[in-house]
């Protein structure tokens, strides 16, 4: 058994305020809470369905599992935002000519619309973040953050 003070040494290597993964988890939901706050009254979507409609909004055509993959989120997650935005006539499924298993995916009219009111209030709510920073401090973050996401890649 591990003596007292070994156990407070452990508890202190983890310090979950301090951790990184957190840190950094924390400050994505409450970013992304913010934003949705707007949107989700004005429009009735989800995080999952905002997100989905802005990988389309760039790169139709792609599958459920391509926006999964593009966004990090989890297939079951981008499978339910997509029958949503389906239902709602925002998105629209077609059969890929090459593989009649897979469904390409790509906004509607509906879902162009909502993504073209949308994004500006997305965009503003990253300047209101992005305004804490220096211009120099923002140059170094989005570095800090591309080696980031290159290290997290090799994990």
């Amino acid at each position: 058994m591990a003596s007292p003070e070994r156990k407070s040494a452990l508890a202190e290597e983890l310090a979950l305020e301090h951790f990184l993964p957190y840190r950094l988890s924390v400050l994505a939901n409450r970013v992304s809470r913010a934003i949705a706050r707007r949107y989700s009254k004005a429009f009735g979507l989800t995080v999952p369905e905002w997100r989905v409609i802005a990988v389309l909004g760039r790169r139709p055509g792609l599958t459920a599992k391509d926006v999964a993959e593009a966004t990090e989120m989890d297939k079951v997650a981008v499978s339910r935002a997509v029958a949503r935005l389906v239902t709602a006539r925002r998105v629209a499924c077609e059969t890929d000519p090459a593989d009649a298993r897979r469904q390409l995916l790509r906004l509607t009219l509906l879902g162009e619309k909502v993504r073209a009111r949308i994004a500006p209030m997305a965009l503003a709510e990253e300047r209101k973040l992005l305004s804490a920073l220096s211009q120099h401090e923002r140059i170094q973050l989005d570095a800090l953050i591309d080696r980031l996401l290159g290290a997290a890649q090799r994990l």
